[in-house]
C-alpha cells in the first residue's frame, strides 16, 4: 500500500491566524505537527511507502519531517493550480503497490479512522461522515453506497454528509484513472480539485463513498477546526484514542 498526501497549497481560508506556515505543520502539542502525525500514523500501521506533495512553503514541510522515511514530489505551480496538478506532478509514484491512498495534507485522521480506510478494499472509494451534515463544508449525497451528487452548494436535504478529504482505489483502477488525469490537465482544468477526476467519471462507473462510523478525524480549513483537532488530541493522548 502507498500513501500520496497533497501538501502544496497556501491554505488561505486559516493562514493569518497560523502565521502563514502550511496547514499540515500546525503544532497538534508541543512535539508533534500535524504531518508528523499523519506519517507516523500511516507507518505505525504498516504503510512505509509514503509521498509528500510539497508546493508552499516546501522546505518548512520537509524541515518538520526531517529524517522520517517519506519521499517528497513538487508542484511548482501550487499558486495558480489546485490538487489536481499536485496529483499530475506525482503520477510518477503511482505504481509499485495494489492499493493507494491519497489523502489532503490538512486532514487529521484518528488511528480508529485509519483503520476504517485501510479496510477498505473496494475501488474507488471516498470517504465521509454521515454525523456531520449540518456543519458540512463539502458535501455527498449518496444513494447507497453510490455518490450521486457533490458540491458545496448541496441542501441540508441533498447532504449525506461531508467529505473526509481521503480515499482509496486499487491499481487496476489506474488504468483508466491516470488517461482521465492527463486529459483534464491536457485541457488545461488545473484548477480542478483532484477528486474532480473521479466525479467526472462518474457516469461511466460507481463513484462509491464509505461512512467513516462514527471514529474522529478533522480537517484544518478555520480556526475552529484546528481547535476541536487539538482537543481531541490532547484529550485522547492518555486514553489511546489517537
Amino acid at each position: 500500500m502507498k500513501a500520496i498526501i497533497l501538501a502544496a497549497g497556501r491554505g488561505t481560508r486559516i493562514s493569518r491566524h497560523i502565521d502563514g506556515k502550511p496547514k499540515c505543520t500546525v503544532r497538534l502539542d508541543q512535539n508533534t505537527t500535524l504531518i508528523e502525525h499523519s506519517v507516523d500514523l500511516l507507518q505505525r500501521k504498516g504503510v512505509d511507502d509514503i509521498v509528500v506533495v510539497l508546493g508552499y512553503k516546501g522546505g518548512d514541510i520537509q524541515e518538520t519531517l526531517g529524517r522520517k522515511t517519506v519521499k517528497y514530489v513538487e508542484n511548482p505551480f501550487y499558486d495558480v493550480t489546485n490538487s489536481i496538478a499536485s496529483l499530475w506532478f506525482a503520477r510518477g509514484e503511482l505504481k509499485g503497490t495494489d492499493q493507494y491512498i491519497v489523502m489532503n495534507g490538512d486532514v487529521f485522521l484518528s488511528e480508529q479512522a485509519i483503520n476504517v480506510v485501510l479496510a477498505e478494499r473496494r475501488s474507488p472509494v471516498l470517504f465521509y461522515d454521515v454525523t456531520r451534515r449540518q456543519e458540512a463544508d463539502y458535501k455527498f449525497f449518496c444513494e447507497g453506497d453510490r455518490i450521486v451528487k457533490y458540491g458545496k452548494e448541496l441542501s441540508l436535504e441533498e447532504t449525506s454528509g461531508e467529505y473526509v478529504g481521503c480515499a482509496t482505489f486499487d491499481d487496476d483502477f489506474l488504468a483508466l484513472f491516470l488517461p482521465r488525469l492527463d486529459e483534464l490537465i491536457r485541457y488545461q482544468k488545473h484548477s480542478m480539485w483532484w477528486e474532480d477526476v473521479l466525479y467526472s467519471m462518474s457516469a461511466e462507473r460507481p463513484i462509491m463513498a464509505k461512512d467513516m462510523e462514527g471514529t474522529f478525524w478533522g480537517e484544518v480549513d478555520y480556526v475552529e477546526d484546528y481547535e476541536r483537532i487539538m482537543s481531541f488530541y490532547n484529550n485522547g493522548k492518555n486514553a489511546d484514542q489517537l
